[in-house]
């Protein structure tokens, strides 16, 4: 049984496939999409429906109007995201807005540690993740139609004003090393070399792979994309490398090379080659940055205490930098006045 009025949505599909619909099947797709998700069967052929969720909403949440408009704008790069098909944003058709696109079919890999696979498949899967990530920081908005796809300004600037104003919104409690953290991030904010095209969510189990090859074949869940600092997504890959393997993406913890995963000086060299960077800066600000991040979405949750200790550990052997066990993140703070 679908949550979904199937005849009002076969009358809409009507007026955009070639045919009207004579069946229409649809499987909600399990998992914590914040934009619900669907497999719609039209006749046998297989599409993709994703939608706003239903009831009140801020304006500018959950647009799918704006992942539509990217992939229709990357698909024709050669970018590998699904077709788009068609928007609607009248929600007497559904009750809100949504967009088809077609069905990628291949592998998703929800466990970083890629179990399944040989040594030599982990590498070419990481390999092309991140050569994946390069191709789309490599797509000039510009030639894309997408020059007005994000607000002019530094990315990290606006990223942290808009995540201070939500952590306040949702905050229990006092912590006063965030307090220490939501003054330092935006005095130390790097300086924005380079704008691009970001995904903000870039991690293994939103890539489809090919069923048989360790080709990237889509790149899904573009809800948090827009024009920022390129370096954004490639620190928020690099979290994996510092979050506990648990099943998840984390990848700490793990033999690397015996697993046949790549280190993240691997990931970053070949980051650099194909964006013709001499080299990253250093990035523990930016890890700072993502660990607001968790900690925005979940104050005092796990996943955040996780990403501190093992700064605290890098920190230790490298530049002061620490980040801070449960309710104590980043108990030392940053280096005082430092920009990377």
């Amino acid at each position: 049984m679908s949550d979904l009025d199937v005849a009002r949505l076969g009358q809409w599909l009507a007026g955009v496939l070639p045919a009207a619909p004579a069946d229409i099947r649809l499987e909600k797709f399990p998992g914590g999409q914040s934009n619900p998700t669907y497999r719609m069967t039209v006749d046998s052929r297989d599409y993709v429906l994703r939608r706003r969720p239903f009831g009140p909403l801020l304006p500018s949440a959950h647009a799918v109007e704006r992942e539509y408009r990217l992939i229709s704008a990357l698909h024709p790069t050669g970018f590998p995201v699904p077709a788009p098909l068609a928007l609607c944003q009248d929600d007497a058709v559904i009750g809100s807005a949504f967009y088809v696109m077609e069905l990628v079919e291949g592998r998703t890999f929800w466990h970083g540690a890629l179990p399944d696979l040989s040594p030599s498949e982990r590498r070419a899967a990481y390999e092309a993740m991140v050569d994946t990530l390069a191709r789309l920081h490599s797509v000039d908005p510009v030639a894309a139609g997408l020059e007005d796809f994000g607000r002019p300004g530094n990315y990290f600037e606006r990223q942290v004003a808009r995540w201070t104003k939500q952590y306040r919104a949702a905050q229990t409690d006092d912590l006063p090393e965030v307090e220490r953290l939501i003054d330092f991030l935006p005095r130390t904010a790097p300086e924005q070399t380079r704008t691009a095209i970001i995904h903000g969510d870039y991690r293994i189990d939103n890539l489809i792979y090919a069923p048989d090859s360790m080709t990237v074949r889509a790149v899904l869940d573009w809800e948090l994309a827009t024009l920022g600092d390129p370096l954004a997504d490639f620190a928020y890959l690099a979290m994996n490398w510092i979050l506990p393997a648990d099943g998840r993406a984390g990848l700490n913890g793990l033999d690397l090379e015996a697993a046949g995963i790549p280190s993240l000086d691997d990931m970053a060299r070949r980051y650099c080659a194909a964006t013709g960077r001499d080299a990253l800066p250093d990035l523990h600000w930016h890890f700072a940055f993502n660990l607001f991040r968790l900690d925005r979405h979940h104050p005092g949750g796990e996943e955040a205490d996780a990403v501190g200790q093992r700064l605290q550990r890098q920190g230790r052997r490298r530049r002061g930098y620490a980040a801070c066990p449960h309710h104590r993140r980043l108990a030392r703070g940053p280096p005082r006045g430092r920009r990377d």
